[in-house]
């Protein structure tokens, strides 16, 4: 079997379930764990926005979308010498990975009969059923059963140490510059945590929101997840929203890691969430800071 995996959080579902040896090709967005772009092909690149801004990598993205242009680009020289039997690929953001429209079109133009399994969990329960689903695509099913039910405790873990305690009000922001509220699963992690979702887009794709509209929901916490950025880049935007929600209690948190990407570290959110809204449940992790004024 050879996979190729055309988004981080399918690269990290592979190495979860022991099937590395089996992946050619990730994209250069695969940084989890650390070795997956030195081991693997990139078969998909994209533009470098380390040194932008959080509003010109926003600029950037409405530019490109609005000219019609991709924002990444297959290797289809690269695929077709990798000749994959399983590809991983999703059309659940545009903005966040290639389109499995273009795959097709790729595999159409070389004549390669790769299966191509699409993941487009929009809930914390379908994440998991992705789990399961690449799993029966790569002949795999019984470590998917097992990585699942472990993850599964994990969950039921967290909800008995904070059954019968208040439920603090909390946001989860993944952009300031237009400020986007969490969409998709990033409620439900709030609410296995301890927590009551406020602001956010619950299995739907996260949005502009105006910064009135999240002061009225009166959030008690902040949960500052950019996506594409790791804990000291939210810590830096979080300093916004210190500024226009004064009455909050803000916390980075690690997006990439834990937040925003459909993958078997989305539990580590909930325990890194749960961490914040119930001291002394859950061990702090290193996912977390709070952001002080």
């Amino acid at each position: 079997m050879r996979i190729v995996s055309l988004l981080p959080s399918a690269t990290e579902i592979v190495y979860a379930l022991g099937l590395d040896d089996h992946l050619v090709g990730v994209t250069f967005e695969c940084d989890e764990p650390a070795q997956a772009r030195s081991r693997h092909r990139v078969v998909v690149g994209g533009a470098d926005t380390s040194g932008m801004t959080v509003g010109e990598i926003d600029a950037y993205v409405r530019a490109q979308v609005a000219a019609g242009r991709d924002l990444y680009t297959l290797d289809e020289g690269a695929l077709g010498e990798l000749d994959p039997d399983l590809i991983l690929s999703q059309d659940l953001c545009r903005v966040c990975a290639l389109p499995t429209g273009q795959v097709d079109a790729a595999l159409q133009h070389l004549g390669c009969r790769a299966a191509v399994l699409t993941l487009d969990p929009h809930s914390l329960a379908d994440v998991l059923a992705s789990i399961g689903a690449v799993g029966a695509a790569a002949g795999a099913d019984a470590r998917a059963a097992e990585l699942i039910s472990s993850l599964e405790d994990r969950l039921a873990a967290v909800r008995a140490a904070v059954a019968g305690r208040p439920r603090p009000r909390v946001a989860v922001v993944e952009w300031v510059e237009p400020l986007f509220t969490g969409g998709h699963w990033i409620p439900d992690q709030v609410e296995a945590a301890g927590g009551l979702s406020v602001g956010g887009h619950v299995h739907r794709a996260s949005g502009p929101t105006p910064w009135a509209d999240l002061r009225a929901e009166r959030p008690d916490v902040v949960l500052v997840a950019p996506c594409g950025f790791g804990l000291d880049g939210a810590a830096e935007q979080a300093e916004l929203v210190l500024r226009e929600l004064p009455d909050a209690e803000v916390w980075a948190i690690d997006g990439d890691a834990v937040v925003v990407r459909p993958g078997p570290r989305l539990v580590d959110g909930v325990e890194a969430m749960t961490s914040v809204l119930h001291p002394g449940t859950v061990a702090p992790g290193p996912h977390v800071r709070q952001v002080s004024r």
